[in-house]
């Protein structure tokens, strides 16, 4: 905890004395003046974290002292004394910039209390730019691991439209990292210091979707108890990052059309148009020329969405990776559990390179974290590895990596493998299957109807 830095100014020398002294006995590095010039030449030369000043005195004001010393530095924060505690005088402060008021007769304990508010605040900032900073650093292009020719190509294209506004189709399989690649443009572009939102439109149902992306007011459907900003209000400034837009219903998507062609949007239940200035980048597995054709994809917004498209290829296209990789994933969990583990035997990096893995880069990291967790020696083995097998076409369907097809047919796929097995299991007795399931014998011919 460092010592925080404040000067007091005020005429009156037996006010000043008084809190210098409370503020020393606190561990603050304290500076007096008398009148704000002289205040403003302590601040310029050296580091002031707060300032206590008084409202009226010769010279300069309390808000002229405001003024300057925010002028100077504007992360210095200042507390106005005033022996004039009209509601006036406050919200003229407080308009100012100022961060609090007190009344004289000066209370010490509720100044303790506002400069506590004003260390806690400062660290809060202090803690948001170490994250930032440690943010920017993980997701720049340099930060990208990769060493395979395909992949530097996708790479230098995502390097070079970060600067621009232009919206960026990213496209791909599930688990080849498209969300990672949509934050490294929002930290290399303009950007980076404001917001990068994500919203994921599969995890949302249509209804839920709309306030999601736009908002809306209290009372506009049954449930909205209080208004609500949407996430393109949120990004305001930044990047929103729409994941799986190929989900999107088409109700939707006209006004997503519209938020991306004009920069407007209306939450749920308002009459009111809002504006927004966000950088979209939007992402999907789907095949949208193949939607388009069906109807379910809307042409226009598809040209407005792949005004630069960038085509992430899945990890058994870009195999030269998978070494460089492999050593990432046993480093950041041998460091999170606390184990010395230096890396893979020959023989399991064997393995990995023959296996296609479906679910890509997101189910490589599976991998390794589980055989990190399992493995006995400092070395990643065979034996630490589960069994990776490809499956047949048959077994696609059952794999939670696989979503080329449509969650509805792996559902009815799913349902109808463990009704076939528990008849199989009670030589085609419904009801004595039902009680394997775990269901009714009248809910299981329900079932078998309808599949």
């Amino acid at each position: 905890m460092r010592k925080f830095s404040v000067i007091i100014i005020d005429d009156e020398e037996a006010q000043v004395q008084s809190l210098k002294s409370f503020l020393t006995k606190r561990s603050y590095t304290v500076f007096t003046a008398n009148e704000g010039e002289e205040a403003l030449k302590i601040a310029q030369e050296n580091t002031i974290d707060i300032v206590l000043t008084d409202f009226q005195m010769p010279g300069w004001d309390g808000l002229t002292v405001l003024r300057e010393m925010k002028n100077l530095n504007p992360e210095i924060d200042v507390v106005v004394l005033t022996a004039f505690g009209t509601i006036e005088s406050a919200v003229q402060i407080m308009k100012a910039g100022a961060f609090d008021y007190l009344i004289k007769p000066i209370d010490l304990d509720e100044l303790e209390t506002i400069l506590n508010r004003i260390k806690e605040r400062k660290h809060l900032l202090s803690e948001n730019k170490t994250l930032k900073e440690q943010l920017q650093d993980k997701f720049r292009f340099e930060s990208m691991i990769s060493q395979s020719s395909v992949m530097e190509n996708v790479l230098s294209t995502a390097g070079r439209v970060a600067s621009s506004k232009a919206t960026v189709l990213i496209r791909g399989e599930s688990g080849t990292g498209k969300e990672l690649i949509a934050k490294a443009i929002h930290f290399a572009s303009p950007r980076k210091e404001k917001p990068f939102v994500t919203v994921n439109v599969a995890s949302l149902s249509e209804s839920l979707l709309e306030s999601e992306l736009f908002g809306h007011e209290k009372g506009s459907y049954t449930g909205a108890i209080s208004q609500r900003i949407g996430r393109f209000e949120e990004a305001n400034g930044g990047t929103i990052f729409i994941d799986e837009v190929g989900d999107i219903p088409l109700t939707i998507q006209v006004k997503l059309l519209r938020t991306i062609q004009f920069g407007e949007y209306q939450r749920i239940g308002s009459n009111q148009t809002e504006k927004t200035d966000v950088r979209i980048i939007a992402a999907t597995h789907r095949n949208l020329e193949e939607m388009m054709q069906s109807g379910l994809f809307r042409e226009d917004l598809f040209y407005r969405l792949n005004v630069v498209a960038i085509q992430l290829p899945a990890l058994r296209q870009r195999k030269d990776d998978i070494p460089i990789l492999v050593d990432h994933f046993i480093k950041r969990y041998s460091h999170e559990l606390g184990k010395e583990i230096n890396g893979i035997s020959r023989e399991a990096l064997d393995q990995l390179f023959k296996y296609s893995f479906p679910g890509n880069i997101r189910e490589l990291e599976n991998v390794i974290q589980r055989a990190v967790v399992l493995s006995r020696e400092n070395m990643v083995t065979t034996n630490d590895l589960p069994q990776l097998t490809e499956m047949k076409d048959s077994e696609k369907k059952f794999d939670p990596f696989n979503l080329d097809d449509n969650y509805e047919t792996k559902m009815k796929e799913f349902e109808l493998a463990m009704i076939n097995e528990a008849l199989k299991r009670t030589n085609g007795n419904k009801s004595a299957a039902a009680r394997i399931l775990g269901i009714s014998e009248r809910h299981l011919r329900s079932r078998l109807e309808r599949l």
